[in-house]
């Protein structure tokens, strides 16, 4: 029987593929993650030792992929560049791992298997609830209040799915 790879596992397994190295050290407080890539290394993601559990972990890792498949320049040594531009790289990149963990089609597997709340729907996601509340924001930025995806109806503004029969 094949074991079930959790959601970090999966995105490991991306970075591995990808040829993004990963490691584990002391960062800042304020920082999560950090993606760095130039022309002489080859990509890395540092991930802050202090994040605890799995879904945290996940979650921070699928921003900086995020990074590594949007973002371009170099955000962090460079002084010329404008704040704006920082966060719009930031907001793209979260726009990633928001739609790579938690697109419309996992919402509905999630509610298929019995998730009716935040917490339940996070557990089945191996998301952090903060996360998850920020990926119903960010698509209700998107869509609306909403999105119709085949015979269900997405709410994100209040939260709910509905299934039309």
């Amino acid at each position: 029987m094949a074991k079930h790879l959790t959601t970090l596992e999966k995105l490991l397994e991306e970075c591995n593929r990808s040829g993004i190295n990963i490691e584990q050290q002391p960062l800042p407080h304020n920082i999560n993650a950090i993606y760095y890539e130039d022309e002489g290394t080859e990509p890395v993601i540092t991930i802050n030792e202090l994040l605890k559990t799995q879904a945290e972990q996940a979650c921070v890792l699928a921003e900086e992929i995020g990074h590594y498949h949007t973002s371009c320049g170099n955000l962090l040594t460079d002084p010329h560049i404008d704040k704006t531009i920082i966060s719009k790289q930031e907001h793209i990149a979260k726009k990633w791992a928001v739609q790579r963990l938690v697109s419309l089609k996992n919402i509905i597997k999630a509610y298929e298997a019995g998730a009716r709340n935040f917490y339940e729907m996070a557990q089945y996601l191996d998301v952090t609830e903060e996360f998850l509340r920020e990926a119903f924001k960010k698509h209700n930025a998107m869509y609306g209040k909403y999105k119709k995806r085949g015979k269900y109806i997405i709410y994100f503004d209040p939260p709910g799915i509905y299934k039309n029969f």
